[in-house]
């Protein structure tokens, strides 16, 4: 009787432990296996052959310590130069250091005395505008070149950067054409166009952030500072002008600078004017004459 095939009993094995670094097999691999099969077997292939280790000869060993040797021999010179030329290299570096603190010192004493040279000269300036008798023509002279202090009715401009300067505006401005790369914040071609507006609108004597403008001054760039007679100044600017105050605000606002200053808002740049009842400007730090000739006796006898 033929029956069906018999198959053998599977029997079932216990399940193997799992190892608890199972989790960080390449890195066992790693420290399990930290030299290359490769390597491994150069390294025994020498070790059989008797190619490394130690030198095995006399004169290697000799060649081996006196190698050693000459290098123990320069590391302890290199150290003992270092330290012959230690004071040597801190002494001139306190020579050098004492050498600056004189100069810087120096510098200081004659920058004092430029000062108080150009204080003598303003001071002899304005002596001399008071001893030629008081004439309206002193006076006049006096006024024009900022050489004297001055007050009377005028305007007082304030002209401030933009609160996040950066920022455009969205109508047409003469700025636009001018290459700015931050168009928010105020530049000393726009001061010099309020200060040449509020002249040719009939101001007498102008001053910006206490600093006196003459027929000398400049106003300049030095990066993102605004340079008045080379002398830095920080906004807001306030510009006050000594005139006819109502006269003077409106033909200002009317002029082709005024209409600028007002386009520049466009790009946040804030500025306000106002009349003032009495505006005192101080007198110009230093006048200095470039060039000057004495009236001759010709001229004198042909305007008397």
């Amino acid at each position: 009787m033929c029956g069906m095939p018999q198959h053998p009993p599977v029997r079932s094995s216990p399940p193997r432990a799992r190892r608890p670094d199972a989790s960080m097999s390449l890195i066992t691999n790693v420290m399990d296996h930290s030299l290359d099969d490769g390597y491994a077997e150069a390294a025994a292939r020498k070790k059989s052959q008797g190619e490394g280790g130690l030198p095995k000869t006399l004169r290697a060993k000799l060649g081996l310590a006196a190698g050693l040797v000459l290098a123990a021999l320069v590391v302890t010179l290199g150290a003992a130069q270092a330290r012959v030329a230690a004071p040597v290299v801190a002494k001139e570096r306190q020579e050098l250091i004492d050498r600056i603190d004189k100069e810087t010192a120096d510098a200081d004493r004659l920058e004092t005395s430029v000062d108080q040279l150009r204080d003598d000269v303003s001071a002899r300036q304005r002596a001399a505008l008071k001893s030629s008798g008081g004439s309206a023509e002193a006076d006049l002279v006096g006024l024009m070149s900022g050489a004297t202090a001055v007050h009377g009715p005028g305007v007082k401009l304030v002209v401030d950067d933009a609160k996040e300067a950066g920022g455009g505006g969205d109508g047409a401005n003469p700025r636009e054409a001018s290459g700015f790369s931050d168009t928010g914040r105020v530049r000393d071609r726009d001061m010099q166009r309020v200060v040449n507006g509020l002249w040719a609108s009939g101001a007498e004597a102008i001053s910006i952030n206490g600093q006196r403008l003459t027929a000398l001054s400049a106003i300049r760039a030095a990066g993102d500072a605004i340079l008045v007679d080379n002398r830095p100044l920080v906004p807001p600017y306030t510009v006050l002008a000594v005139g006819d105050g109502e006269r003077l605000s409106a033909r200002f606002q009317d002029s082709a600078d005024g209409l600028y200053l007002h386009a520049l808002e466009n790009y946040g740049i804030r500025a306000t004017i106002s009349t003032e009842d009495d505006v005192r400007l101080p007198a110009a730090p230093s006048v200095i004459v470039r060039t000057a000739q004495p009236k001759s006796e010709k001229s004198e006898k042909g305007t008397s």
